[in-house]
């Protein structure tokens, strides 16, 4: 028997959209926080941001209304289509969207505005689930990992090239779905081990105590020890464990010995260790034939050239702005009235919110327009000063039940096709609340990404609610299936 409309209402999951409904209204009432003046416009008027938020919460609940009251196939069937079209869409943004701020991602259509962007995440999701949900996949072979990659790339790309490098970093959150699914843990550990050691090749670069270049020694030695645990733990080989561990302390120990008579620098030592410990793996690879050696090997070998990489990245590659601001969160430079001018104002918000906070229209610090992007990147700085500790931590509370919920909702799923989907929305919302809190309170640096229903904007408010209620709509009728 066909799926009937009216039970929709009855399988759909309601307790998300509670959740949902909850922060678009708190994301409303903090919109007003940051950009409602006494003496201006009403709340209500949409020549005002609250009014005009206010707008594209009717068009989303419209909007949501369309989504569930579509067949759940009609997703699966057009993905392909949706993603071909959106791409068009970004490709055109990049020829045709006028300068804003720098960047080229936004179309103009009279009075309003939409940043493409913003819809090609729900639409790289429904490609990507589509395609590993055909007949016969598996993400192991290096043609079906392929693809998928290159789905995730391709709106990044296009991303990047409107300057929008933020934005682009979300589709990072990608990976996150593909290691539930099935991508090796070496990739997701490999894409770890390059921020942490690209952090740590900036941080310590300059750094040198006697002959020894510390950035070089920390990150080899980071690499060695990496290498241990993999041996160790993934390979369980004891006795190459302990090749390793002795021939790394005796060579350490050379060193030291010989440093009391002559400089010696203990980056080389660490890395000719690694060369060697390089050949010893490659030579276990062949002579047991387990590729895992071989994979080990291949992942210091990487590591120690993506250390080498780093200037030319960060040189070459990045831009001034980007460069500023990496420096400034990463304590290299400080510059409170430059690139770190809207962290540093974003602490005092938050800090100056106190356990309680000011109260709903009180901030000072947003009220006098301190803190720039205060009602878009930088609105959790309204939600620290106006409801203080409690208030943010409630906020935090609830996307993080929220974002549980979504993985709960994946994992029932009986359709690959909806449980890759719903990974994929589970991710993304990760990845935006971490880096949009992280930059806030300084803890990352500053790309520039929206906090999911609480910033202001209606492209980001549509393109998330679009997201969301897609796997709720899929989640409904799973019992098609």
């Amino acid at each position: 028997m066909g799926y009937r409309k009216t039970e929709i209402w009855k399988t759909v999951d309601w307790f998300t959209i509670i959740l949902y409904l909850l922060m678009i209204v708190a994301g409303w009432f903090t919109i007003c926080g940051a950009s409602f003046e006494f003496d201006s416009v009403g709340l209500f008027d949409i020549s005002g941001r609250p009014g005009f938020q206010l707008m594209w919460l009717g068009i989303s609940l419209v909007v949501v209304f369309v989504i569930l009251m579509l067949e759940s196939d009609f997703f699966d069937v057009f993905a392909y289509l949706i993603y071909a079209a959106v791409i068009v869409l970004l490709i055109a943004t990049i020829f045709l969207a006028p300068d804003t701020k720098g960047s080229h991602s936004w179309l103009k259509f009279g009075s309003f505005s939409i940043q493409p962007a913003e819809f090609a995440k729900f639409a790289t999701a429904l490609a990507v689930a589509k395609f590993m949900n055909s007949y016969g996949f598996q993400l192991t072979t290096i043609k079906n990992f392929s693809i998928t990659l290159a789905l995730i790339f391709l709106p990044m790309i296009c991303i990047v090239l409107q300057k929008e490098t933020g934005s682009a970093l979300v589709y990072l959150a990608f990976f996150l779905m593909l290691y539930r699914v099935g991508m090796s843990g070496y990739i997701l550990l490999a894409g770890v081990c390059a921020v942490a050691f690209f952090v740590t090749t900036m941080k310590f670069s300059e750094v040198v105590v006697g002959a020894t270049a510390m950035g070089e020694l920390i990150v080899s030695s980071l690499i060695l020890a990496i290498v241990l645990i993999l041996v160790a733990v993934v390979r369980r080989d004891r006795m190459a464990f302990q090749v390793i561990l002795i021939g790394t302390a005796v060579a350490y120990l050379g060193g030291y010995i010989t440093s009391l008579f002559v400089p010696v620098n203990f980056a080389w030592i660490a890395m000719g260790l690694i060369g060697l410990v390089v050949i010893y793996l490659l030579y276990l690879s062949i002579r047991d034939w387990v590729w895992h050696y071989a994979l080990i090997a291949s992942f210091a070998l990487g590591s120690l050239a993506f250390m080498y990489s780093v200037d030319y990245v960060f040189d070459e590659i990045l831009e001034p702005h980007q460069q500023i601001r990496i420096k400034v969160s990463l304590g290299l430079e400080d510059d409170p009235s430059g690139a770190g001018y809207n962290v540093s104002q974003s602490k005092i918000a938050i800090g100056s919110g106190g356990l309680t906070g000011k109260g709903f229209l009180n901030g000072t610090q947003t009220k006098l327009k301190y803190v720039p992007e205060q009602d878009t990147d930088f609105i959790f700085c309204t939600v620290g000063e106006e409801q203080g500790f409690i208030g943010s931590s409630l906020v935090l509370i609830l996307f993080g039940v929220f974002i549980i919920r979504l993985v709960v909702l994946s994992e029932r799923q009986n359709s690959t096709f909806n449980r890759v989907y719903g990974y994929s929305v589970a991710s993304i919302f990760f990845f935006h609340l971490a880096i949009n809190v992280g930059m806030v309170t300084g803890l990352t640096p500053v790309i520039g990404i929206p906090l999911p229903f609480f910033s202001y904007g209606g492209s980001s408010l549509l393109g998330f609610t679009i997201l969301l209620f897609i796997f709720l709509r899929l989640d409904a009728s799973r019992r098609e299936r």
